[in-house]
């Protein structure tokens, strides 16, 4: 259990959060909304690893060339 949540709630209270959750979301939906949450968790320390390492002033390679990507848009002049 999360120390601040107990520092906020108490114990009775974070008894009565989770009584209450269980109640709303049922014993079927709280394993599914666990692992939704646990990916979430992943995906964004995830990204902030990668922003980490994007904030040491490497460039990352661009994907493609700038100049064929910029000729591609432009509509053919054969006709």
């Amino acid at each position: 259990m999360h120390p601040m949540l107990a520092e906020i709630f108490g114990l009775d209270g974070v008894i009565v959060l989770i009584v209450v959750v269980a109640v709303l979301f049922g014993s079927t939906q709280i394993p599914k909304l666990a692992r939704s949450l646990g990916s979430a968790q992943s995906e964004f320390k995830k990204g902030l690893a990668d922003g980490a390492k994007g904030d040491t002033g490497e460039k990352t390679p661009s994907s493609g060339d700038d100049a064929s990507a910029k000729d591609s848009d432009k509509p053919s002049t054969s006709g």
